[in-house]
């Protein structure tokens, strides 16, 4: 029994389990690629997307990195050379960056950011981890090219040490002495955000053009990188608010590229003669204002004029023909985007665009069409004034608008059927009229005259405003580009306060650009340097600009509340004078005189109505209607600028700057490259033209 007891049951169970010492556990590590950051003081290292690392890594298991291989990264906005391991930017002058095929990271000195070994140098730490998790030998020490030392303890815990400076200079070994630093293998086990991929689909393009200076935000970055955070916030609105049509491929993304004029402009020489005059005093601020203010005086000059618009013309156009090159089956729109001073420019530009002549064509018809809809209609109100709208039917049968009744004779209206009396009124209208033309004509010679608007609704006054839009531009020949943009949004632009300093006081509702039909104003309520476009078109009315709406749905909290602040104030205002209207009312109708028996009931009414009069309404309702009610006004009609839409919209302050509006005024301008609201307006817009 004893015998049995002791079968060979757990020693072969024991033995056989776990893998003998010399079975291997190793499994390759996964390489990830990354870029250097150009320009950088520290040394920084950018991961790229999961799709182009994996697009560059086939290109390299190919062996396809012996050839002069080009792979495009970044939305096809960067190449990467794979033989040279270099990204060169392609649509603007950028710095080349450093690529590398990255599979071991060390803990940089001054920062928590990992940066990668050599790509030789990880291939031996890579065969060392090998041979110590194959043979489970440890403690493996490696001499880093700059004579550094990395210790393998074991697959947790791997060091890098750095040596420490001596006072000698003797060639000393290197040792473990110093602070240790970590290393880690395989970047998914280092605390880096690997960004998502863009959607291969493009479906708009735009252009964006900066404003003064070479600086585009409080942060003095380029507009490359101002740009590059817009697209940013393009892709995350999309996936928030666009989610449905991207996962039934409806939609794409939309590109957008920056267009850069200041280096130009500034490389003329024009920097050197400044210099020249320049008092050296207060130095930096000098520099700061040549360098950035007087780009407005520039672009007021006709020489520097001229190559600002040539630039910006020129760059747009090269961009367009090379994104047709490089996306050849590119089916989408363009539009335009402009900052600042280059929201003027771009709509300098526009102005300055010929249309096609069939496009021109149909563009007097439609203005004919809507001029003579117009005349029809003034035809029935002048009718409709005089009580003879039964005969709006023999006008309408005979074609005839307001300015063909001007100048009908009593032969013409007799002629058309119209009775005697109604003649008569007719005439005595278009004679009072003409008179009233004339003395305003006459009056108009004398100086300060403002003048009157004569039967046919124009006169030298509204003449004088309705002027051409072009008028006051700096002369200079303007360049026609080779496509027609979709739209043109302005953001915190200065148009309208250009349009008014050129002389321009007021946009004629008909006008439109010739080649860009849509047009829209977005500025923040504390941008110092905005103006809107909307009151030189509608003068007589005062209206709000529209409101963005929030990305999440609504209205900022606090503004909410400072609204519902507000009605409650008015409610409150409302019900105290309504009290106190009751209370002088009972008053004062105490001591009327009594109505004699004599009296008819018309003269107590009267009585009564007087008193009403001086106290206001018996029921103590305000005068004014509440605000609800002015909310639900009827639409106005701003002109055909934007085919007949809003022009003007404002975002939304945040909380904290609600609080000070001067504080926030220059951060209010600039703003917009990080704008949610701003490009969720851009996208839906841009969308919409799309039937999405």
């Amino acid at each position: 029994m004893a015998g049995r007891e002791q079968p060979p049951e757990q020693p072969p169970v024991a033995v056989a389990a776990p893998p003998g010492p010399a079975e291997p556990r190793y499994e390759p590590v996964a390489p990830h690629w990354f870029y250097r950051k150009a320009a950088e003081p520290r040394e920084r290292w950018v991961p790229f997307s999961g799709q182009d690392s994996a697009r560059l890594e086939e290109a390299h298991g190919a062996g396809r990195e012996k050839e002069a291989v080009v792979v495009p990264t970044s939305g096809g906005r960067y190449d990467v050379h794979l033989k040279q391991r270099q990204r060169v930017a392609v649509y603007w002058e950028e710095e080349v960056s450093e690529v590398r095929r990255c599979t071991w990271f060390y803990k940089g000195d001054k920062d928590n950011k990992y940066i990668p070994y050599s790509e030789a140098f990880s291939e031996e730490l890579e065969e060392a981890y090998m041979i110590a998790v194959t043979l489970d030998e440890w403690k493996k020490k490696l001499e880093s090219p700059s004579r550094e030392i990395i210790i393998l303890h074991n697959p947790k815990l791997m060091v890098h040490y750095h040596p420490v400076a001596t006072s000698d200079d003797w060639g000393s070994t290197p040792t473990e002495q110093g602070r240790p630093r970590t290393v880690k293998r395989g970047v998914e086990n280092i605390a880096v955000e690997i960004p998502n991929g863009e959607p291969l689909q493009i479906d708009h393009l735009v252009f964006v053009v900066h404003g003064i200076g070479p600086a585009c935000d409080i942060r003095f970055r380029s507009i490359v990188q101002c740009v590059n955070d817009f697209r940013n916030v393009s892709l995350s609105m999309l996936q928030a608010h666009f989610k449905k049509a991207q996962e039934q491929q409806q939609i794409g993304r939309v590109e957008f590229l920056p267009v850069n004029w200041h280096s130009s402009l500034h490389s003329t020489g024009v920097d050197v003669d400044l210099e020249r005059i320049t008092l050296p005093s207060i130095n930096r601020l000098r520099h700061f204002i040549n360098d950035t203010i007087l780009d407005v005086f520039f672009y007021n000059s006709s020489t520097y004029c001229q190559t600002i618009v040539d630039t910006v013309a020129s760059e747009m156009n090269r961009l367009y023909q090379l994104f047709l090159q490089r996306n050849p089956h590119f089916k989408g729109g363009v539009s335009i985007a402009g900052h600042s001073l280059g929201s003027l420019i771009l709509f300098d530009l526009l102005t300055n665009q010929k249309a096609a002549p069939e496009e021109d064509e149909q563009s007097k018809e439609g203005s004919r069409t809507a001029s003579s809809n117009t005349g029809i209609e003034e035809l029935k109100e002048i009718l409709k004034k005089l009580e003879l709208s039964e005969y709006c039917d023999v006008f309408e049968k005979e074609k005839m608008d307001r300015e063909a009744l001007f100048l009908c004779t009593e032969e013409n209206l007799k002629e058309v059927g119209i009775p005697l009396g109604p003649r008569m009124k007719i005439l005595n209208y278009i004679s009072s009229k003409k008179e009233r033309q004339g003395a305003s004509e006459r009056g108009a010679a004398a100086p300060g005259h403002s003048g009157q608007a004569g039967p046919d609704g124009t006169s030298e006054s509204r003449d004088c405003q309705y002027r051409d839009i072009g008028l006051g531009q700096v002369s200079a020949n303007y360049p026609q580009l080779i496509y027609k943009p979709t739209i043109f949004f302005a953001f915190g632009s200065p148009i309208g306060m250009f349009l008014t300093v050129r002389g321009v006081k007021r946009i004629n509702p008909n006008y439109s650009l010739p080649t860009c039909k849509g047009f829209f104003n977005i500025f923040h309520p504390f941008d110092p340097v905005a103006y809107r476009i909307e009151p030189m078109i509608v003068p007589d009315v005062e209206f709000e600009p529209m409101l963005l709406p929030h990305h999440k749905g609504r209205k900022r909290m606090h503004l909410e509340l400072k609204e519902g602040l507000t009605r409650m104030s008015v409610d409150l205002k409302n019900n105290l004078l309504g009290s106190l209207r009751v209370a002088w009312q009972s008053f004062t109708r105490a001591p009327l005189p009594a109505v004699e028996a004599g009296s008819t009931d018309v003269e107590a009414e009267e009585a009564e109505d007087s008193v009403e009069k001086q106290t206001g309404p018996p029921d103590g309702k305000p005068e004014e209607p509440p605000p609800a009610a002015k909310e639900e006004a009827s639409p106005i009609n701003v002109g055909r600028l934007n085919g007949g839409n809003r022009i003007d919209y404002v975002l939304q302050e945040k909380p904290i700057e609600s609080f000070n509006e001067y504080l926030f005024a220059l951060q209010g301008h600039l703003c917009y490259w990080e704008s949610e609201d701003t490009v969720l307006l851009v996208l839906k817009e841009i969308y919409q033209t799309q039937g999405i």
